[in-house]
């Protein structure tokens, strides 16, 4: 590109590269999903079509950027590891998020319909991001523990909050008032004296979030083969094994999701 008077105005940029030998954390929420959930009739607590959209489009996300080694996932929130050794868009910080929140925002107006085929989309949802350095393996870990564990919190709450409304009767205040001050096994308590609800039961998706990860798969691919002395084509099928990106509903903060995933962390040598 040809030089000119006014190229000065880019030293007015700042650097926001992104420390070397850190995994780059992205990690989206939904911008006032409190009311979008409610203008476009979520099912309370959880809603299976909502998570499977946010899936799909976290999914989008590593099937474009496949330096995301691992996202993980939960209500209206999304977080994608990038490995240590990225130099996608050369670490920058501002070209990683947004790259990330428009890949996600459109990819859930785009898939919006395979979800929610009897509702219409009445606004465009937002989502917001941040970027965070992770310097270890521990960290990272620590990292997705706080975010399961929020998930666990979250989803109890919820969980017991409308489960006092729909089946107790209660209103939003009278429910939000019943469970003030209780802990763990206070919710886990009300929900299996007063409704029969085992907790311990509750789909993992909802308790546990969704770990997505690329995994080898075998998949059955079709092709013609040329058959010997020129007597033409024979159509085959032959088995390939191809990287696709798979969710897991599972505890990530034990020992086990990582010891049957070690390509996942690089090592805190590198």
């Amino acid at each position: 590109m040809a030089k000119s008077k006014y190229e000065y105005v880019r030293l007015f940029e700042t650097d926001d590269t992104c420390l070397r030998n850190c995994y780059v954390v992205v990690r989206l929420d939904g911008r006032n999903f409190h009311k979008f959930s409610e203008k476009h009739s979520f099912a309370k607590p959880n809603d299976n079509r909502a998570l499977g959209l946010m899936t799909h489009s976290a999914r989008s996300v590593m099937e474009e950027l496949e330096d995301v080694v691992i996202a993980y996932g939960q209500s209206d929130e999304f977080s994608f590891v990038f490995k240590r050794t990225s130099t996608w868009f050369k670490r920058r910080a501002s070209k990683l998020m947004t790259h990330v929140a428009s890949q996600f925002s459109s990819s859930y107006v785009f898939y919006w319909k395979e979800y929610f085929a009897e509702q219409p989309l009445l606004y465009p949802p937002g989502f917001d991001g941040r970027v965070v350095l992770y310097p270890s393996n521990r960290n990272l870990r620590d990292y997705l523990s706080w975010r399961q564990a929020d998930c666990h919190v979250n989803n109890l709450y919820n969980t017991a909050f409308w489960t006092l409304i729909q089946k107790g009767g209660l209103t939003t205040v009278q429910a939000e008032e019943r469970l003030k001050g209780t802990l763990a096994a206070d919710k886990n308590e009300i929900l299996f004296s007063e409704f029969d609800i085992n907790y311990n039961n509750e789909p993992p998706l909802l308790r546990k979030g969704t770990t997505l990860i690329w995994e080898k798969r075998d998949e059955p691919v079709t092709k013609w083969v040329k058959l010997p002395n020129e007597e033409g084509e024979k159509e085959m099928t032959v088995t390939r094994s191809r990287k696709r990106v798979c969710p897991h509903h599972c505890d990530i903060i034990g020992d086990q999701f990582w010891e049957e995933h070690q390509d996942i962390l690089e090592s805190d040598d590198c």
